[in-house]
């Protein structure tokens, strides 16, 4: 199997520039302090506005349905309910905004379950500014997003355990797709973007952007990350 080239997939989306729309976040965290933290941090004249926060996952739910937001930036580890669970509750919503999970541990194994949850990527805390934002701007758009020292854990962690029953399954799911659709699922599962597997597979970038829709609707997925995950289960790389 092999690896995603982080910067395939930490890569900013296409349009990415000085007159990028401003993107609404809502921030997850029971720690008062990384709030601030990050609101301070992508505040300012920056792409991203911090419009609303909350404490913990049960909070999570009503943030989001009150502020709206473009994107959702949820920690992990939260009494009461934790990112996961909000994560997959956030996702399985009509309409529902991305969650881009933020971690404090590379090795956090909690961190493929947010994935399968839902999530459209994960950085982590300590991730400099301009790639914290050049990320969130990513998954607002549809792209996924890793911090490059976390890709390994990740792929490592898709393929720990029963890896052969998860294998068949993987497979067997993937029967549903016809064999372009597994093409484009495979360029996703290595982090290209849309214009990318455009270049490589020789179609347009609405015809990719049809092929994935098709993709999450018959293999019943939410984003691309989960696309990926899919594929690396399938041990299709």
């Amino acid at each position: 199997m092999t690896t995603p080239h982080p910067e395939q997939i930490s890569a900013a989306p296409e349009g990415t520039g000085p007159q990028q729309a401003q993107v609404r976040a809502v921030v997850v965290d029971d720690d008062a302090l990384v709030r601030q933290g990050l609101a301070l941090v992508l505040g300012g004249k920056g792409p991203v506005t911090i419009v609303g926060e909350a404490a913990d996952g049960l909070e999570a739910e009503g943030a989001v349905a009150r502020c709206r937001p473009d994107v959702v930036l949820m920690d992990i580890r939260m009494p009461r309910r934790d990112g996961i669970a909000a994560t997959r509750a956030i996702s399985s919503a009509p309409d529902a905004p991305p969650v881009l999970v933020l971690t404090t541990f590379d090795a956090d194994d909690l961190v493929l379950d947010a994935l399968r949850a839902g999530a459209a990527g994960f950085l982590l805390k300590a991730t400099p500014p301009e790639r914290m934002v050049a990320a969130i701007l990513a998954v607002a758009a549809g792209e996924p997003a890793f911090s490059p020292t976390v890709i390994a854990q990740v792929v490592a962690a898709a393929t720990r355990g029963d890896g052969g029953g998860r294998r068949q399954e993987a497979l067997d799911s993937l029967a549903a797709i016809t064999e372009r659709e597994r093409e484009v699922a495979v360029a996703v599962g290595r982090g290209w973007s849309n214009a990318r597997i455009s270049a490589e597979l020789f179609m347009s970038v609405p015809t990719v952007k049809a092929h994935v829709s098709k993709i999450f609707e018959k293999l019943g997925l939410e984003n691309r990350v989960q696309i990926a995950v899919r594929v690396h289960d399938a041990e299709l790389l």
